[in-house]
This record gives structure tokens, C-alpha cells and sequence, in this order.
């Protein structure tokens, strides 16, 4: 019988997901929250005029219809605002929903495992096996040996018909350990992030949002924390992250850096790092009698002489410092040049895009690092 079956490739007009009305507006509902921090009416507001531009709705489901869904869904509640008037918020369900989208926008390839722990290049008494085979040291479990192996080398050493099993005959299947990682995450909130007419804070927040949801779904053993630097320095909580606003601030890096570190110290975990996301030169510290020395002027050297400092305690706290520096001015890189070069850390001219890629993949580069 003749085989008419043809190889090769078929082509057809491309289809869009199948996505229902409130599917479609959520998706764009997420990116708008996070433009707005937060702010329901001013989303709703952007929404309503993407939905003339666009005709987003029709006839059968209104934006609208899609607010009541929202209530109906448990993404947004009735509150009330500091002025004391009524008003709607959104829920801690839409706060994981919009950390879950970042993850996927910003870290679309990666395949999530279960228990959520990092290999490292040191092997020995650890808890995942390697596939490998090592001679049998004092303190190794019994339940590590491997008795098929062990009985082979029993038959090579000492023959079939003399059979006897010593302890040099003894293989264990070798193990790695799963360590844990301590970051700090710093994002500058100084005024800069929103001048020049460039919105820098949003990629900030979404790149803090993926890390935060990555760190929870693949790396549970994992700590992170999320601190966030203007005129002074001060930890946020994940939840919070999607209203963070910048500031009439200057760049106090140094209170940052002082602050990742005690954070650091309280940690028992060997790795720890600093990840830090800033566009611009330190312009503040704060002096010991509680005032603050401010020049936006130029690189003042009393204030990166003070940055310097930090870098070089971090480094005797072997605490790696990753710089992600979102402005390309070249008297910026050669003041992170040296910062770097004084923590002996790592820096990256990335600008807003592909920043959230490269912090993924340092990373998952400095858990992979060996521990001592």
C-alpha cells in the first residue's frame, strides 16, 4: 500500500491565546498598578483610555464589568485613605499576582524545581547525590555505602574463592551540598530615578518583585532582603514593593551599605551578598551628630572616600557587592570602577534593558560559588 504521508512543515495564520475579557484587561490591569504603585484609580483611569485608544472592551464586557470582577475575585477591597475618604485598594492576592508576572517577564526561561536549593562545587558528607563514587572515609552514614560497588571491589581485591569485605573495599556514592544564600537587595529612590524624563523606579521595582518571587518559589532556604536608600536607609517588605515611590532624596550609599551589612551579619548562612541598583553618583552621608552633608555637585571625594570605606569593610566581611549601575555617564563608571575595585565585587553597565536578566544570572552565578 502506498505511504502518500508528507514531512516537512506546515504553516498557518498565527492565533492569539485564547484569553477571556477579564484575562486580557488583568494582564495590562498588573503593568498599570505597578506604574502607578499601587495607586487602583490612577490604573483604572489609564486603563479607561487605553480602552478608547485600543477598544480593549466591547458591548458584552466593560471596564466596568471588569472592576466587579476584580471585587468578585478578592484582588481588590474596599479601604480608606489617609485623607479619611473611601476608596479601593488592591489585595495581598494581587500583590503575588503582579511579583508572579514580573518573574515571568523578566525571567521567562526558567524552570522552577521543587525543593529549591543550589549545588555547589564542594562535595563530600552533603545531602544530593552526585552520581559518583568515592573510597570510604570515618563518619560517612552506612546508609551511603553502596553495596554493589563495595562487593566489586571486595572480588577484584581479594578474589571469589578468599571472598572477604574490608573496609578498604568500602565505596560511598559521593554528595553535594545544598548551601543557602543571604542577599541584600539596595534600590536607589533618590529623584534621579524619575528625572530626564525616564521612569527608572519601575524596572527597579519589577527586577526587586521577579528576585523576591524567584527566591520564594525555587530557592525557599534562601533570605532576601529589600532595602531601599534616598537621604537615609530602610528595609521594605516584599509585600510592599509594588507602591514604592521615589523621593525628593539625594544618594546616601553609604547609609545603604551600612545597613545591607548589619542586616548580613545577623545571617548564619556562609553566602552572602549585595546586589545594588542605582543611576546615580553618592551625593549624601550622614555625619555623627545626626546632620547630613549633601553635595550633588560633581563626585564630592569626602563623600565617595566614605563609599570606598564601605567597600573595603565588605570585603573583610567577605561580602560581595554587585553593582548594577543604570546610567552611563563616564565619570559614574570610573567611581564604580573603584568602588568595585575596593570590594573586589563585580559591576554591571547595564542600563534599563536586559537588567533583569543580568541579576538573575549573577545570581545564580554566586550560588554556584565554592564554600569554604
Amino acid at each position: 500500500m502506498k505511504n502518500d504521508t508528507k514531512k516537512g512543515f506546515y504553516f498557518k495564520q498565527y492565533e492569539a491565546p485564547n484569553q477571556s475579557p477579564f484575562d486580557k484587561l488583568f494582564g495590562i490591569f498588573k503593568e498599570l498598578i505597578t506604574h502607578t504603585s499601587g495607586d487602583f484609580d490612577e490604573a483604572i483611569d489609564w486603563l479607561r483610555e487605553l480602552d478608547k485608544e485600543y477598544k480593549l472592551t466591547d458591548e458584552h464586557y466593560s471596564i466596568d464589568d471588569f472592576i466587579e470582577d476584580l471585587k468578585k475575585k478578592g484582588y481588590i477591597k474596599d479601604e480608606l485613605k489617609d485623607d479619611g475618604t473611601s476608596g479601593i485598594g488592591i489585595t495581598a492576592k494581587t500583590e503575588r499576582a503582579i511579583r508572579q508576572q514580573a518573574l515571568d517577564q523578566i525571567f521567562g526561561n526558567l524552570k522552577r524545581s521543587g525543593n529549591g536549593n543550589h549545588k555547589t562545587k564542594h562535595s563530600g558528607n552533603g545531602d544530593e547525590h552526585t552520581g559518583e563514587f568515592r573510597e570510604f572515609h570515618f563518619g560517612d552514614g552506612l546508609e551511603r555505602i553502596s553495596l554493589t560497588e563495595s562487593l566489586r571491589n571486595a572480588q577484584i581485591n581479594n578474589g571469589v574463592e578468599d571472598f572477604m569485605l574490608t573496609e578498604n573495599d568500602l565505596v560511598v556514592e559521593d554528595t553535594q551540598y545544598k548551601s543557602q544564600m543571604s542577599t541584600v537587595l539596595m534600590i536607589d529612590i533618590s529623584h534621579s530615578m524619575i528625572l530626564y524624563g525616564e521612569d527608572r523606579i519601575t524596572p527597579a521595582k519589577k527586577v526587586a518583585m521577579a528576585l523576591a518571587e524567584l527566591i520564594t518559589t525555587r530557592y525557599p532556604k534562601d533570605t532576601l532582603d529589600i532595602l531601599v536608600f534616598g537621604n537615609d536607609a530602610w528595609t521594605i517588605a516584599i509585600k510592599d514593593l509594588p507602591y514604592l515611590k521615589v523621593g525628593p532624596f539625594h544618594t546616601n550609599t553609604v547609609a545603604g551599605l551600612q545597613l545591607a551589612m548589619d542586616l548580613l551579619r545577623r545571617k548564619r548562612n556562609t553566602n552572602k551578598q549585595i546586589f545594588m541598583i542605582t543611576d546615580g553618583k553618592p551625593s549624601c552621608v550622614r555625619e555623627k551628630d545626626g546632620s547630613y552633608y549633601m553635595n550633588s555637585n560633581g563626585l564630592d571625594e569626602y563623600i565617595v572616600d566614605k563609599c570606598y570605606s564601605q567597600a573595603q569593610q565588605a570585603r573583610k566581611l567577605h561580602i560581595p557587592i554587585t553593582t548594577f549601575m543604570i546610567a552611563n555617564d563616564p565619570y559614574l563608571q570610573q567611581f564604580v570602577n573603584k568602588f568595585t575595585e575596593a570590594n573586589q565585587g563585580k559591576a554591571f553597565y547595564t542600563g534599563l534593558k536586559g537588567l533583569g536578566e543580568m541579576i538573575f544570572e549573577d545570581y545564580e552565578t554566586n550560588r554556584k560559588k565554592r564554600i569554604k
